[in-house]
């Protein structure tokens, strides 16, 4: 059964990047690539990818600095009202509701998981759409004081397990539903 999964890092006081989309805080960290609720392992059963513009167009740039390429090989959809390009034939940009997509996503993915990779806001809305079961996160010892928001959105979730990945505390939260609901 494919599941919908926000894996993401965030700081302390939960944010996923500066106010400049800067990243440095989370590149500055050291992580057990094999520790708990590590990326390979993730990635294994991902079939396809989600992300919003400011993740699309950040990974586009990183790569282009770094002389990297596109690194998935999954297929990944952005969701988005801007005019982008795609970089890759296995890259769509879409505008419009997770709901409106879940189906071709789930055809994508063939029987593996989702992949909400990154913006607080796009994961806010595919649990808004009921297509959210859970949020992997590792959690660093930094502080930013304001930028990208984890979740732009109330809702409540339930701890499923925690561990600790050199200095991340890394969870991982099943979601229950807006702040207030409850969700089946």
């Amino acid at each position: 059964m494919t599941r919908f999964r926000y894996f993401t890092a965030a700081t302390l006081d939960g944010f996923l990047a500066d106010d400049d989309d800067n990243l440095d805080w989370l590149m500055s960290q050291p992580i057990d690539e094999a520790g708990p609720l590590n990326y390979s392992e993730f990635i294994a059963d991902v079939g396809a990818l989600v992300m919003g513009a400011t993740t699309y167009q950040w990974v586009v740039e990183h790569n282009a600095t770094s002389g990297e390429s596109w690194q998935y090989t999954q297929p990944a959809w952005v969701f988005t009202h801007r005019a982008l390009e795609p970089v890759t034939d296995n890259v769509t940009i879409v505008a419009g509701s997770p709901s409106d997509f879940r189906q071709t996503l789930v055809e994508a993915a063939a029987g593996k998981d989702v992949w909400i990779v990154g913006g607080g806001d796009v994961a806010a809305q595919f649990a808004a759409a009921e297509m959210l079961d859970d949020v992997l996160i590792s959690i660093a010892p930094v502080t930013l004081g304001s930028g990208r928001p984890l979740f732009t959105r109330a809702y409540d979730f339930q701890l499923r397990e925690v561990d600790r990945n050199g200095p991340f505390i890394v969870a991982r939260y099943d979601v229950v539903g807006a702040r207030g609901s409850v969700r089946d």
